[in-house]
């Protein structure tokens, strides 16, 4: 096990991104290949959950879009993250916010905590 541990720091990519749990708002800048073109698009939407750990850790990122939602998973070491953006902090009790995907409009929201950024 020390030798994986060894070689998965050796590996590891240093990304200065904020510190953020479920619950947080977040923006993700990501580029995005279109042909030979390069693009930056922005996701702005609640951390539901942070999983795993090291360079295999994901993060699910939900977004209100009209009357339907959208969730995108996310590397955490992924070369296609441009920087990641704290919008706001939020009050939530539990690691894993699934509880979200059935609640629309008011109900959705999140608590904030006050927290200077």
């Amino acid at each position: 096990m020390n030798l994986l541990d060894a070689i998965e720091k050796e590996l590891a990519v240093e990304n200065n991104f904020p510190k953020f749990s479920s619950g947080d708002t977040i923006t993700v800048h990501y580029k995005i290949k279109e042909g030979n073109k390069e693009r930056i698009q922005k996701f702005k939407g609640v951390v539901i959950q942070r999983r795993g750990k090291g360079n295999t850790e994901t993060f699910t990122v939900r977004k209100a879009s009209g009357s339907f939602a959208v969730e995108r998973i996310f590397p955490i070491s992924s070369p296609f993250i441009d920087q990641i953006e704290l919008n706001s902090v939020g009050a939530v009790r539990r690691a894993r916010i699934f509880y979200l995907r059935g609640l629309q409009g008011k109900k959705a929201r999140i608590k904030e905590k006050r927290v200077n950024l």
